[in-house]
């Protein structure tokens, strides 16, 4: 009985999700925009991934389709996905190959699960391989964001890293006698490292829409979703605006910003520690249990 209530459940979970997607919804701003040129936000979000996937096969084209389609139909109902959005933007990965590997994936498991179970006799009605199929598909959809995210993650740890010694160079910069905007720009010049490259960048592009440098730093941070690059930001205009103690404090925070990553890696390194000991612990029991079994056997 539960099989069919499980079903059921799915097949209910899907209608719900047809008539979301099917319903007009009441369009905002954003939603208009990309109704009006979805060509052009298309095009836009699909560069990158044309210009490093091309000649790769159907499957990179079929990808992009699928996930074209699926994001023009998001920016048509003003889904913004921010999470998802900023761990993209942390991989420099465009939404349309992700959510295109996300179909795919789906599509993959809905169809190989259930060939799996029927060819294996796990199940003896057709009922079991539909739902097996639906929550497959389910997890596999969803597998791609647990996966980026844990990259991204890992990718903000590596920048928070740059972002003390970028504070250090500006410092130094600023104990030469240079100027807040020089000492920013000419600390982002060293280096080659992926992260250095987005701060240089957030730099010269807020030099040309004529922004301050500590805007630029703020919308990298609302972009990546790094909390020290907002609070760096605040930091910065607050010394701008009134003349505080810029240099003292770039240090402090700096120096702060280390016994943070120190503290993560120690707790990082504990966590480790724990697991190989339960491990060794199991293993153990184990041994144990196949020493003792003969003898227990006998009684």
């Amino acid at each position: 009985m539960w099989w069919q209530m499980l079903a059921g459940a799915a097949v209910g979970a899907g209608i719900l999700l047809l008539v979301i997607a099917f319903s007009s919804p009441v369009p905002g701003v954003a939603a208009t925009l990309a109704r009006l040129d979805p060509s052009g936000r298309r095009t836009l979000t699909r560069s990158a991934s044309q210009a490093a996937s091309a000649g790769n096969g159907s499957i990179d084209r079929v990808r992009e389709g699928l996930g074209g389609w699926l994001e023009s139909m998001m920016a048509g109902r003003g889904w913004q996905l921010p999470r998802l959005r900023a761990d993209l933007a942390v991989m420099n990965r465009p939404m349309s190959s992700h959510l295109g590997n996300k179909l795919l994936f789906a599509m993959a498991a809905f169809v190989w699960f259930p060939a799996v179970v029927w060819l294996t006799g796990w199940a003896s009605s057709r009922e079991v391989p539909i739902v097996v199929a639906l929550v497959a598909a389910v997890v596999a959809f969803f597998l791609p964001d647990l996966q980026l995210h844990r990259e991204a993650e890992s990718r903000r740890r590596d920048f928070r890293h740059v972002t003390g010694a970028f504070l250090d160079l500006v410092a130094m910069n600023l104990a030469g006698g240079r100027g807040l905007p020089e000492a920013l720009m000419a600390a982002s010049s060293f280096g080659d490292h992926w992260a250095m490259v987005r701060l240089r960048q957030a730099l010269s592009n807020a030099r040309i829409m004529g922004w301050t440098q500590w805007e630029g730093i703020a919308r990298l941070g609302r972009d990546l979703a790094i909390e020290e690059l907002r609070d760096l930001a605040s930091s910065l205009a607050l010394a701008g605006d009134e003349g505080a103690r810029i240099r003292a404090s770039l240090t402090a925070r700096a120096e702060s910003m280390r016994r943070k990553e120190l503290v993560d890696i120690e707790g990082e390194a504990g966590e480790s520690s724990q697991s190989m000991l339960i491990a060794q612990m199991l293993m153990c029991i184990a041994f144990l249990i196949f020493l003792a079994y003969p003898a227990l056997s006998q009684l």
